[in-house]
């Protein structure tokens, strides 16, 4: 049975950083690309990033060099690191499956199979 678990969320002040965790059962998760989306209240769901099978990332320009996506095949987990955290980052994030990769992955969610359940970061001071 495939499934996504996402862990690391919590409450960090402006400024502050916190790595999110995305594990994978029931499949290999180093043959598959791996993204990670958010969604605040009243807004809708927004990319985040991406990494495929063999590393190549991709980034919603809201997050480029602050946020960094990588992943450990040996643990069957993709992380994401979050660096100067915004108020405006606060949101539900999931992580989600795809079986390909390609340029324009960030704007279709819905070409993802899989979803996790969603870890909350609150950024308030």
């Amino acid at each position: 049975q495939v499934q996504l678990v996402e862990s690391g969320g919590g409450l960090v002040q402006p400024g502050g950083s916190l790595r999110l965790s995305c594990a994978a059962s029931g499949f290999t998760l180093g043959s598959n690309t791996i993204g990670w989306f958010r969604q605040a209240p009243g807004k809708e769901r927004e990319a985040v990033s991406c990494i495929s099978d063999n590393g190549s990332t991709m980034y919603a320009d809201s997050v480029k060099g602050r946020f960094t996506i990588s992943r450990d095949n040996a643990k069957n987990t993709v992380y994401l690191q979050m660096n100067s955290l915004k108020p405006e980052d606060t949101a539900v994030y999931y992580c989600a499956r795809h079986l390909g990769w390609a340029y324009y992955l960030l704007s279709r969610p819905y070409e993802f199979d899989y979803w996790g359940r969603g870890t909350q970061v609150t950024v308030s001071s």
